[in-house]
C-alpha cells in the first residue's frame, strides 16, 4: 500500500546499527548534566540512608548479644567471674562450650539487662527511619530530575523535529517517527523514574555493606565474595543475550505503529480495494515480530533474576556454615554472625536488584539510542545570521538557471530560469512528475536548489530566514491540513504569528496579522464562500473538528483553508490543486474570490484542470523538470505545442465523460 518512502521501515536506514549500549547509556547519563545540584543532593541522601541502613545490622547484632549473655549468664553462679565459669567447664571436658562461651560478653549470675536491650532497640528504630525518611527524600529529588531531563528531552525532540528538513520525513513512516517522539521518550521517562535511584542505593549498600563484612570478620567476607564472580558471569551473558533483543523489540513497535497509523489513516481506502485481508496479514507479520522480540528479551532478562536468587541462596549456605564454625571457636559472637548474616542478604540482593533491572535499562537505553538517532539527524542549512530581506516586500520573483535533484545521480530541474512580477499570476501545467510542486517547494526552501537561486525582490531567498521569507506566503494545498480546534480557529490559524507579524511590519507589507477578530475571520469566510455551510453547523464558528476534519466533506475542509488563506493576507499566493475538491460551482465562485485575493498580489497556481487558469497572465508548461512552453492560455493555444495537447486530452476525456 505505501509507496518507497512507506517501505521505509523502523529498521531501515541507520536503524540497522548494532546497539551501543555503552555510548548511548553515557549519553543519556549526561542528559542529567542541568540537574547536577539536584542529583548532588540525591547522591548525598542515598549514602546518608545506605550508610544508616548499613549500619543497623550491626546494632542489632549488639541487642542479640545481650540478650544471649542474659540468657546465658542467669544460670551461671552468682560471684564468679567469666574466666572461673569457662575454666570450671573446660575441667569437666566441655572445651568445645567454653570455646562458643568465650566470645560472648556475659555476667555470671545476672540475667537479660532490658534497659540496655531497650535502648540498643530504641538506637535501631531511630537509624532505620531515619534511612527510610532520607531514602524518601532521595526518592522525591530523583523524581523531580527525571521528570525535568525527560521533559528537557521532548522539547528537544519537538525542536529538532522542527529543523529536520521535509526530506526527512518524506522518507519515513509517520508512525514510526511519532513512535520515537511518544512511546520511547516515554519508555525512557519509565525506566529512569523505575531503575535510577534503586540503582544508586543497590550499588552504595554493595560498596557498605562491604566495608562492615570485612570489618566484621574478613574470612566470612572472603567467603561471601565467593560467589560474586559467577554472579557477575551471569549478569554478563545474560545481558548480552537480551539487548539485541530489546532493541528489536523497539523497532518492532515502530513497525507496528507506522502499519497502524498508516491503515487507520487510509482505512476508507483500504475497504474500497478490498485490501482488509493483506493489511491484517502485514499487521499480523509485524505483530508476530514484535511479539517474538519482546518474548526473547524479556525471558532472557527475566530468567537473571531466578538464577541471581539461587546465587544468592548459596551465598547464604555459605556464611551460614562458616560463621557457625567460628561461634563454635569462639572466634565470633552469635550477634556478629546474626549481622553477617543479615549483611550476606543486604550483600545478596542489591545484586539481585541491579540485574532484575537490566531489562528495565536494557530497554531505556535501546529507545535513548533511538532519540539519539533522531536527534542526530542532519538538519537543515541553518538561517543565515543576520538575514538579508527586501527594503519592501513587493513579491517579485525570479528563479535564476536552477538546478535541483532529490537523488544526486537523477536530476529532476535543470538551468531553468523565470521572472515573476509583483501581481501577476503564474499557472503551472504538466504531466505528474513534471516538478511543479518541486518548484515551489524550491521557492519556500522547503528543498534547498543544487545550482542557480532564487530571488525575492533582488534578495537571494537563501540568505533570507525562512520566517521572513514565509511570513509573506499564503499557500493553500490539494491536501487539507486541520488541527483539533473550533472552526474560527483553524482559519485564523495563519493569521496569529506574532512573530511573522513583527517581521511582516518591518518589511513595510505583506505577513501575517496578529489578534484576527472574529468580524475578520468571517469576513474572510464569506470570501472564500465557506461561511454559508459553517453557519449550518450545530455551533456555526464555534463548532469543534478534530484533526481528522471529522463532520465537514472533504470540500468544506478545503473551504477552510482557503479562507485562512484569504485571512493570512499574503504577499505572495500559492494554491497547489486548491479547488480539486469542490464543487464547480463552488470552483466558479472560489475563482472569482480567487482573482480578488490575487489582485496585487504575486500567485503561484498549479492546477491539473486547465479550465481553471484560463486567466492567468503567463502559464508555464513544464515537462521533465523544464519549462517547454509559457505564455497566454491563447498564446500557447495557437502555438499548437505541449499545452494544446494537454487541453485536447483534457477536452476529449471530458467528452467521453458525457457521452
Amino acid at each position: 500500500m505505501a509507496g518507497p518512502a512507506g517501505r521505509m521501515m523502523a529498521g531501515g536506514g541507520p536503524d540497522q546499527r548494532s546497539m551501543d549500549f555503552k555510548g548511548s547509556g553515557k549519553r543519556l547519563l549526561a542528559q542529567f548534566k542541568p540537574q547536577k545540584m539536584t542529583m548532588y543532593a540525591m547522591l548525598l541522601a542515598v549514602v546518608l540512608s545506605v550508610a544508616l541502613s548499613v549500619v543497623g545490622p550491626k546494632i542489632l547484632g549488639k541487642a542479640t548479644d545481650l540478650i544471649f549473655a542474659g540468657i546465658v549468664g542467669r544460670d551461671m553462679p552468682a560471684g564468679a567471674t567469666k574466666e572461673q565459669v569457662l575454666d570450671s567447664m573446660r575441667e569437666r571436658g566441655d572445651d568445645g562450650i567454653a570455646d562458643m562461651l568465650s566470645g560472648t560478653d556475659f555476667t555470671p549470675g545476672q540475667g537479660i539487662d532490658f534497659d540496655a536491650v531497650g535502648e540498643v532497640l530504641l538506637l535501631a528504630l531511630g537509624v532505620f527511619l531515619a534511612a527510610g525518611l532520607l531514602m524518601a527524600v532521595a526518592t522525591r529529588l530523583v523524581n523531580r530530575a527525571v521528570n525535568l531531563t525527560v521533559f528537557r528531552m521532548r522539547e528537544d525532540i519537538q525542536t529538532k523535529m522542527s529543523r529536520l528538513p521535509l526530506s526527512y520525513f518524506d522518507k519515513r513512516q509517520r508512525g514510526e517517527v511519532l513512535s520515537r517522539a511518544t512511546n520511547d521518550i516515554d519508555n525512557i521517562g519509565q525506566t529512569l523514574q523505575q531503575s535510577m535511584g534503586q540503582l544508586i542505593n543497590s550499588l552504595l549498600t554493595i560498596v557498605g555493606v562491604l566495608v562492615m563484612m570485612f570489618w566484621i570478620s574478613p574470612l566470612l567476607a572472603l567467603v561471601a565474595l565467593i560467589t560474586v564472580p559467577l554472579s557477575f558471569f551471569v549478569a554478563t551473558r545474560v545481558g548480552k543475550r537480551s539487548q539485541p533483543q530489546f532493541v528489536q523489540q523497539w523497532r518492532s513497535t515502530g513497525k507496528v505503529n507506522a502499519h497502524v497509523e498508516e491503515m487507520y489513516t487510509g482505512h476508507a481506502l483500504v475497504k474500497v480495494f478490498g485490501r482488509q485481508e493483506e493489511s491484517a496479514k502485514i499487521f499480523a507479520e509485524h505483530n508476530d515480530a514484535l511479539y517474538e522480540a519482546g518474548f526473547k528479551a524479556q525471558f532472557n532478562s527475566g530468567i537473571m533474576q531466578p538464577l541471581m536468587f539461587f546465587i544468592s541462596n548459596l551465598n547464604y549456605v555459605l556464611v551460614a556454615v562458616v560463621g557457625g564454625l567460628r561461634v563454635a571457636s569462639g572466634a565470633l559472637s552469635i550477634g556478629d554472625v546474626q549481622a553477617f548474616i543479615q549483611y550476606s542478604r543486604q550483600f545478596s540482593m542489591p545484586l539481585t536488584q541491579v540485574a532484575s533491572m537490566a531489562n528495565l535499562v536494557q530497554s531505556g537505553v535501546a529507545s535513548a539510542e533511538r532519540i539519539f538517532e533522531l536527534l542526530d539527524a542532519d538538519e537543515q542549512e541553518a538561517d543565515p545570521v543576520p538575514g538579508e530581506r527586501p527594503a519592501r516586500l513587493r513579491g517579485h520573483v525570479g528563479f535564476e538557471h536552477v538546478s535541483f535533484r532529490y537523488e544526486e545521480d537523477k536530476p529532476l530541474i535543470e538551468d531553468l530560469s523565470l521572472a515573476v512580477d509583483p501581481g501577476h499570476t503564474v499557472a503551472i501545467v504538466g504531466p505528474t512528475g513534471a516538478g511543479k510542486t518541486t518548484l515551489v517547494n524550491l521557492l519556500l526552501r522547503f528543498y534547498e536548489v543544487t545550482g542557480g537561486r532564487i530571488t525575492l525582490d533582488g534578495v537571494d531567498v537563501a540568505k533570507m530566514s525562512r520566517d521572513e521569507l514565509r511570513a509573506g506566503i499564503g499557500m493553500v494545498l490539494q491536501d487539507t491540513w486541520l488541527f483539533g480546534g473550533t472552526i474560527a480557529e483553524n482559519i485564523a490559524y495563519g493569521a496569529e504569528s506574532e512573530g511573522a507579524a513583527r517581521s511582516a511590519s518591518d518589511k513595510g507589507g505583506g505577513g501575517r496579522r496578529v489578534g484576527v477578530t472574529r468580524e475578520e475571520v468571517e469576513e474572510a469566510a464569506r470570501a472564500a464562500h465557506a461561511d454559508r455551510f459553517i453557519r449550518t453547523l450545530p455551533e456555526g464558528y464555534d463548532t469543534v473538528i478534530d484533526d481528522e476534519g471529522t463532520g465537514v466533506s472533504a470540500g468544506e475542509k478545503q473551504l477552510i483553508t482557503i479562507a485562512r488563506a484569504f485571512l493570512s493576507d499574503p504577499v505572495i499566493l500559492v494554491l497547489d490543486e486548491a479547488t480539486s475538491s469542490v464543487d464547480t460551482r463552488t470552483e466558479v465562485l472560489i475563482q472569482k474570490a480567487m482573482a480578488r485575493l490575487a489582485h496585487g498580489r504575486t500567485s503561484f497556481v498549479i492546477a491539473h484542470r486547465l479550465s481553471t487558469i484560463r486567466d492567468a497572465d503567463t502559464i508555464l508548461v513544464m515537462e521533465d523538470g523544464s519549462i517547454v512552453e509559457q505564455g497566454t492560455h491563447e498564446a500557447l493555444l495557437a502555438a499548437g505545442g505541449a499545452y494544446t495537447r494537454l487541453y485536447k486530452a483534457q477536452f476529449a476525456e471530458a467528452v467521453v465523460e458525457v457521452n
